[in-house]
């Protein structure tokens, strides 16, 4: 019995911790499909995707065999994402859940024109500088819609999309936030399939955090020194002797 009452804690434990640290829960299906972005706020950003081989063919038609058990040259994957304003920096190939995975990072100058590589031309993207804020918004549209026969999914899957933000978040409309400065959208595989719509919307800050913390130090710095200052003044006053009365 106290066994089972520890085993018990320590569940609630991770999942408690889980929580407090806004990842994503231990339990929750690794995605068969995400796209992470890094956003820079001069609009360039690093882009990284993992995809299971299958889900790359049914979503972006991508000239792959879907087939869990063929093999897949990187060569192949890397041509795909290849295009004008971006650079392929790595394309790596795991099995997971006796699947074929794939995971490919892309630089890209403008976020706006990722709608100009194949896999990303599902996606509209919009980012402009409105006033004291940056508006971010990518919309996305229906899949390619290839057949891939059984290729091993129960139904349990899910599609993500990933933000990281470089500056505080004014608004955003997703529930998935992580660790303060990173927002995800989830989709069940099978919706995004049929070509439900799904739409990103962050607005932040033009000043990125780093910048902001600079400020912040600078400002606590000289004011720290200014006390300082104030305080010594203060002593060498009290210490002056008093002049003699005529």
């Amino acid at each position: 019995m106290l066994s089972r009452a520890r085993v018990l804690a320590a569940v609630l434990l991770v999942v408690m911790t889980a929580s407090a640290c806004g990842g994503r829960s231990p339990f929750r299906p690794k995605p068969e499909y995400e796209e992470e972005i890094y956003l820079a706020l001069d609009g360039s950003a690093t882009v990284n995707v993992n995809a299971s081989i299958a889900s790359l063919v049914a979503l972006r038609g991508a000239d792959l065999n879907a087939d869990p058990h063929a093999r897949v040259d990187r060569a192949d994957v890397r041509r795909l994402f290849e295009g004008p304003g971006a650079r392929v920096t790595s394309v790596s190939l795991v099995r997971r859940h006796g699947r074929r995975f794939a995971h490919v990072a892309i630089d890209v100058d403008d976020v706006r024109r990722l709608s100009a590589l194949a896999p990303f031309s599902w996606s509209r993207y919009r980012f402009d500088a409105r006033g004291d804020v940056v508006e971010f918004q990518q919309s996305v549209g229906r899949p390619a819609g290839r057949a891939v026969g059984n290729v091993g999914w129960d139904g349990s899957e899910v599609v993500a999309f990933r933000l990281h933000v470089p500056s505080a978040i004014v608004y955003h409309n997703t529930d998935g936030v992580q660790r303060g400065n990173i927002l995800e959208w989830d989709q069940p595989l099978d919706a995004r399939l049929k070509g439900e719509a799904i739409d990103l919307q962050v607005n932040m800050e033009p000043r990125s955090i780093l910048h902001s913390t600079l400020l912040l130090f600078g400002a606590t710095v000289v004011a720290a020194a200014l006390a300082f200052a104030i305080v010594i003044w203060l002593i060498a006053r009290k210490g002056r002797p008093e002049k003699a009365a005529t």
